[in-house]
């Protein structure tokens, strides 16, 4: 008969028809193996194309560590709070390569860094995202630089960078 047809799926997932050639038969000729390793390999592919598309954050991984401040609005007291803090002791962040993101409003990149750590639009919340791009700690209001530096200076890789410095 023909050959199958392709069609586009939800998220752009293209998908083929099954085409009369190809029966219950052919299937079984697979080795269950080799059906379970390709259904694995397409769905992590499928995940990390997803996951880099939504990180914003990716950017900074490996390289950076990341203060996220996320407000509803910029008129959020808490906002210059913790701007005062990081301001107070802006060497020290240098030192500890920690870059400080706003997630503030409703612009689509501020949307997709809350949603990426699941907070609400009319939350505030600072998260402190480590090098690896996971989240380390995340409070309901600002984080004293004292509390920040002391989780980071306990992390293994911070450590190592200590031992080389």
């Amino acid at each position: 008969m023909g050959e199958p047809k392709a069609q586009a799926g939800p998220s752009g997932v293209v998908s083929l028809e099954p085409h009369s050639q190809f029966n219950d038969r052919s299937a079984s000729m697979i080795p269950p193996f080799l059906l379970v390793l390709l259904v694995a390999a397409a769905s992590l592919a499928g995940s990390a194309s997803q996951a880099s598309a939504d990180d914003s954050l990716a950017v900074y991984r490996w390289k950076s560590r990341v203060l996220v401040i996320a407000a509803p609005e910029r008129s959020d007291p808490q906002i210059e709070v913790q701007r005062r803090e990081a301001r107070a002791r802006i060497a020290d962040f240098a030192e500890r390569d920690l870059v400080i993101i706003e997630a503030i409003g409703d612009a689509p990149e501020a949307v997709r860094i809350r949603k990426g750590f699941g907070i609400s639009a009319s939350q505030f919340r600072v998260v402190l995202v480590g090098k690896d791009g996971e989240a380390k700690l995340s409070e309901a209001g600002p984080i004293p630089t004292s509390r920040l530096f002391a989780i980071i200076d306990a992390m293994p890789m911070r450590r190592d960078e200590q031992s080389r410095r």
